[in-house]
């Protein structure tokens, strides 16, 4: 039950990125619909489930080299993927034009990959934690499914007011994880 929630925790932290990427993009793009929106939806929780099963096998093969330091490696990977995006968050980013239809195959295709690069070391980190991937990455990718389609239907109606907010919160949950992991080692141990 610990590690259903752990994995949990982790699918929503992950998800924020894409959840804030649907909010703006129900927010500019008003001539997107439902199915524009479920395109979206499966693209980022399909690239979700796919990147931390990447990180889970290279994991994996150097288990034997960091077994006795996985707790602190997972620490590490979570904090330094949550500050990533708490730092994000602050950043202003200048917008020239308008962004291109986030519809189209080579934007999600684009938008799913740099939603889910952070998700690669957190699978990493997911083979430290867990024996069960497949449940793990069901469970990230229909997180981030579920939270990407009602962060389109957010934009549409709050604009991205949220957007910073939810990075930040998406970084605070991540390693806040990461400091479970490690304090569950040391105070096992």
């Amino acid at each position: 039950m610990l590690e259903f929630i752990t994995i949990t925790g982790i699918g929503v932290g992950l998800a924020m990125d894409a959840f804030a990427v649907s909010v703006v993009c129900g927010a500019v793009f008003k001539q997107l619909h439902v199915l524009h929106a479920l395109r979206m939806a499966l693209f980022f929780g399909a690239f979700q489930s796919l990147m931390p099963l990447l990180g889970f096998a290279a994991g994996k093969m150097f288990e034997g080299f960091i077994g006795v330091y996985d707790h602190w490696v997972a620490f590490a990977l979570l904090t330094l993927v949550g500050g990533k995006m708490i730092y994000e968050a602050f950043q202003i980013e200048e917008v020239e034009k308008k962004p291109s239809d986030p519809s189209s195959l080579i934007a999600l295709l684009v938008l799913s990959l740099a939603t889910s690069i952070d998700a690669l070391a957190v699978g990493f980190t997911l083979s430290l934690v867990t024996r069960f991937i497949r449940a793990a990455v069901l469970l990230i990718g229909v997180i981030t499914f579920g939270l990407s389609y009602v962060g389109y239907a957010i934009g549409k109606r709050a604009g991205h007011f949220f957007e910073n907010k939810i990075e930040i919160f998406g970084g605070v949950i991540l390693i806040l994880i990461g400091l479970k992991i490690l304090l569950g080692h040391l105070l096992s141990v």
